[in-house]
């Protein structure tokens, strides 16, 4: 019997299941994150291809004590990462375009570890959710 982890790992290579998901914008081609979790830093890596199959990289970290700023762009988000029980919530704020943007995004982990949701619930993403499932090779793709 496996050991009961208070807190998830998200450490792993993960894949948006665009079927499951409900993505808010223009649906992408493709959507690959890399995650290493070495709490209580936390830092992803997302490759975004988009319907044209150009592709964008972003890297974020979060640290669930205290706060963090990572580039958007242009624009620097101020982020907020803590836990609620099982569930990892990261909170961001920014200012773009003269306007702040907030987003709460919801983490948790299935029970095998085999499947990463991202929700958004009370936020400028409301109703957005991403199903992430865990790959076990890249493929052709590389973070590097």
């Amino acid at each position: 019997m496996m050991p009961n982890k208070s807190r998830p790992d998200f450490t792993g290579v993960w894949e948006v299941n665009l079927e499951r998901s409900i993505l808010r914008g223009s649906v992408p081609k493709r959507i690959l994150m890399k995650i290493e979790h070495q709490e209580p830093r936390l830092i992803q890596q997302i490759l975004f291809t988009n319907a044209d199959s150009v592709e964008q990289r972003m890297t974020f970290t979060y640290e669930t004590n205290g706060e963090t700023t990572n580039a958007v762009g242009e624009a620097t988000a101020r982020t907020r990462a803590r836990w609620e029980g099982r569930e990892l919530v990261i909170e961001s704020r920014m200012n773009t375009s003269g306007r702040e943007v907030h987003f709460k995004d919801h983490w948790s982990l299935s029970d095998d570890g085999q499947t990463l949701t991202m929700a958004h619930r009370d936020d400028d993403l409301a109703g957005q959710i991403s199903i992430l499932e865990k790959s076990s090779q890249l493929g052709r793709t590389s973070f590097d």
